[in-house]
């Protein structure tokens, strides 16, 4: 008897995980993930788990839709059941962004106009607003171009608290529940033409990165993510950019992969430069990631006669910088100089890398040498795009700014298998989070949670 109470002493608490863990199973169709920063965990934006969503509309497998305050192309991140996102709410009239528009865009003077910075956490599966945080109110100190926002930056959690970045404001640190823990005021610096920030912070062990490349003084700066205590500052000679940095850990070690017009730059956790290479487009946003180990590079100004794209090996040192003619060399695995995008970060998925062009056209290349499989193909009735494309399930997403996704299968024919239209009344600028079963968009009206019913298996191809 004392053996059988024993051993149901025991049980009971192994029943209530397994429990635990089936209800959760059922609720995610796999088991729980995170998308803590943009583009996901590793930057890369590719996902898996068999239900993930191929299909949708404004109401087909659209498990929730919240709509949300104010304006901002900043991209939802995911812990566990918790969103969370930014959002710059105009306290009076603003002139609404322009889909495609970049030429005469331009806006040169601050707007008078008062802007309350906010954090919004939604409820994974119902979508509820669990809470909202004002972290500042005031008129904007430096102007914007018209299709940016205030909140451009994207957040990013380690599961403990939320790090919000607005650019030329400030950076706020929150706990899971909304509590602000700290702050951090920023120096406004001017950018070029007066475009604006975007850059988003990234984490890696008890240390927080931000990247400021502006017109005044460009820098890395690394800070104490408990207390926002400065540890290091690194200046940079660099004008205005816009690309999140990476940490890359390779085989060889971790270094602070940073894109920039005049040089890509590498450095150490001390901030100590590693490496770097000239011979990049005049204007620089997309992202650094890695793949089998390559870290995969571009910049792509639209009208430079220079877009390079570019895969690196780990291990450099000094100016790895291609010589005239050059498609590689020690460090530089490939280089195809006329491939990158403007907006959008490149795509590595199954040992290929999907280009996809701002004015709607798709290129692919092997990803471990460069080799084209097609180029520039016109995607029909695409018109113009900004957020990155991501993959999962042997497929790849691209999403305009007019909320149509084209799904296209993964391979080496340009292969476009059905569209998605989201609402007419919503522009798509931010690229979108995966966690679990659940496809989960960002437009300038609401927040989508995509998903597939559960007694839905899919369409066939």
């Amino acid at each position: 008897m004392t053996h059988t109470n024993r051993s149901a002493t025991i049980a009971s608490p192994l029943c209530m995980l397994v429990l635990l863990l089936c209800s959760q199973n059922a609720l995610f169709g796999q088991t729980p993930e995170h998308w803590p920063q943009f583009r996901g965990p590793d930057a890369r934006g590719v996902a898996s788990g068999p239900n993930l969503p191929d299909r949708w509309s404004a109401t087909e497998n659209v498990a929730w839709k919240t709509d949300l305050p104010g304006r901002a192309w900043s991209s939802p991140i995911v812990w566990g059941n918790r969103i969370f996102l930014t959002t710059a709410v105009n306290c009076g009239e603003l002139e609404a962004p322009k889909k495609g528009l970049y030429l005469g865009g331009n806006r040169p003077e601050p707007r008078d106009v008062e802007e309350e910075y906010r954090v919004i956490c939604l409820d994974l599966v119902s979508g509820d607003k669990l809470w909202e945080q004002a972290v500042h109110r005031g008129t904007p100190t430096s102007p914007i171009h018209l299709k940016n926002s205030f909140a451009s930056e994207t957040p990013v959690t380690d599961g403990e608290r939320v790090y919000a970045y607005f650019g030329n404001q400030g950076l706020y640190c929150l706990d899971l529940d909304g509590n602000p823990l700290w702050s951090k005021p920023f120096e406004p610096h001017a950018t070029r033409n007066g475009w604006g920030t975007a850059a988003s912070p990234v984490l890696h062990g008890d240390r927080l990165y931000i990247l400021n490349d502006n017109d005044d003084q460009s820098y890395l700066l690394c800070l104490d993510k408990h207390t926002g205590e400065e540890v290091w500052r690194v200046l940079r000679d660099e004008g205005s950019n816009w690309s999140t940095p990476l940490i890359w850990q390779n085989d060889l070690r971790m270094e602070i992969v940073t894109l920039g017009t005049d040089k890509v730059r590498s450095y150490d956790l001390a901030g100590k430069l590693l490496w770097w290479l000239t011979g990049m487009s005049s204007i620089t946003i997309a992202t650094p990631y890695a793949d089998a180990g390559l870290l995969y590079i571009s910049s792509g100004y639209v009208r430079d006669p220079l877009r390079p794209l570019y895969a690196i090996r780990p291990g450099a040192s000094g100016d790895i910088s291609l010589k005239p003619d050059e498609t590689g060399n020690e460090f530089i695995a490939w280089c195809q100089p006329t491939a990158a995008p403007y907006n959008p970060t490149t795509l590595v998925y199954e040992g290929r890398v999907y280009v996809l062009y701002d004015r709607g056209l798709l290129s692919c290349y092997r990803s471990l040498s460069g080799e084209p499989l097609f180029e520039q193909q016109r995607i029909p009735e695409g018109r113009h795009f900004t957020a990155s494309p991501w993959a999962y399930n042997g497929k790849i997403f691209c999403l305009n700014e007019d909320g149509v996704a084209f799904v296209f299968r993964a391979g080496d024919q340009f292969d476009l298998l059905h569209t998605n239209q989201l609402a007419d009344d919503d522009m798509c600028m931010a690229t979108p989070a995966i966690v679990g079963d659940r496809l989960i968009i960002r437009t300038s009206a609401r927040v989508y949670c995509i998903r597939r019913p559960a007694s839905s298996p899919g369409k066939p191809l």
